[in-house]
């Protein structure tokens, strides 16, 4: 379980308690204002001004706690992205925020649109917001890896 910053337990039906990467940061930056599903512009924008440096080692973190690799955990990203191993280093090391991440991304993977599912409580197919619904995609490849789903699954391959 995360812990907020002091201390306690998170509360129930927020961001904090649902648990996805995204929304861990986005609380650790204090940016988070409740529960995942109001999708509102306002708490989108905030989503979006995450920086991708932030996200990344709580990616490579929730992967290895469940025997994962780091190099899978790029490898879904890349797969995702288009981001070779080097340019995905590249945004990790300008700091680029989510919405920059993927404005610069070479190419969405053709298949990302068979990323279906839950991912922190909201429904992959009903997410209006183009950016929000990358995001989530991210997440949720993220989310299968640490599961144990075989890569070729995660791939769509």
């Amino acid at each position: 379980m995360v812990f907020n910053e002091g201390g306690s337990p998170p509360v129930e039906g927020t961001c904090e308690a649902r648990g996805g990467v995204v929304e861990i940061a986005a609380v650790r930056a204090r940016r988070c204002p409740g529960h995942v599903s109001a999708e509102t512009r306002g708490h989108n924008c905030r989503v979006f001004r995450i920086l991708f440096a932030s996200v990344y080692p709580l990616y490579v973190q929730k992967a290895e706690k469940k025997g994962r690799k780091k190099k899978e955990v790029d490898e879904v990203i890349c797969w995702l992205t288009g981001y070779s191993r080097q340019t995905l280093a590249g945004q990790i090391k300008r700091r680029t925020d989510l919405e920059t991440f993927f404005r610069e991304a070479p190419a969405l993977h053709p298949n990302a649109s068979k990323i279906t599912g839950v991912i922190c409580g909201a429904c992959i197919a009903e997410i209006d917001d183009p950016l929000m619904r990358k995001i989530r995609y991210m997440d949720k490849l993220v989310d299968e890896l640490a599961k144990g789903r075989p890569m070729e699954k995660i791939l769509r391959g």
